[in-house]
């Protein structure tokens, strides 16, 4: 697909970067001039993909969180890629309320929250190579260039 415009962005997963991630594609998205309650969404949705890869795709230890956006016409379209340890049931995984970490007092609502704020929003998964959690949201008009 050729897109109106793109942009990749990969850091090590830490969660100081955390703020970094939802703040840089955040402001990718204001070229589509979406109202200030988008752009909240678009933050809280990143947030939750990237503290999912930080702390149970690499479990605290070292790796890399790939961010890629673009868009096309009226869409946004935002992949979050780890190669992290990967998920075993993905339905699971995404079921309210569920998580891996009781123990860190984890609420389990982080694929939900990504549901609720995007339009569409698909996780892929295999274990022991990553995860990608990829999201869609139709918001404003995106500016080409060309």
């Amino acid at each position: 697909m050729d897109y109106d415009n793109e942009m990749t962005l990969s850091f090590r997963a830490v969660s100081a970067n955390e703020s970094f991630a939802r703040v840089s594609v955040a402001a990718f998205a204001l070229q589509l001039d979406p109202a200030v309650s988008e752009i909240t969404e678009i933050k809280t949705a990143v947030s939750e993909a990237v503290t999912n890869s930080i702390i149970h795709a690499y479990d605290n230890s070292s790796g890399i969180v790939h961010i890629w956006c673009g868009c096309l016409q009226n869409r946004l379209y935002i992949e979050i890629t780890d190669n992290g340890k990967g998920i075993e049931n993905v339905n699971e995984a995404m079921e309210p309320l569920y998580t891996s970490k009781p123990e860190q007092e984890r609420s389990g609502l982080g694929f939900t929250i990504m549901e609720s704020f995007m339009d569409k929003m698909e996780v892929y998964s295999e274990v022991g190579k990553g995860t990608k959690v990829v999201m869609e949201k139709n918001i404003g008009q995106c500016v080409s260039n060309g």
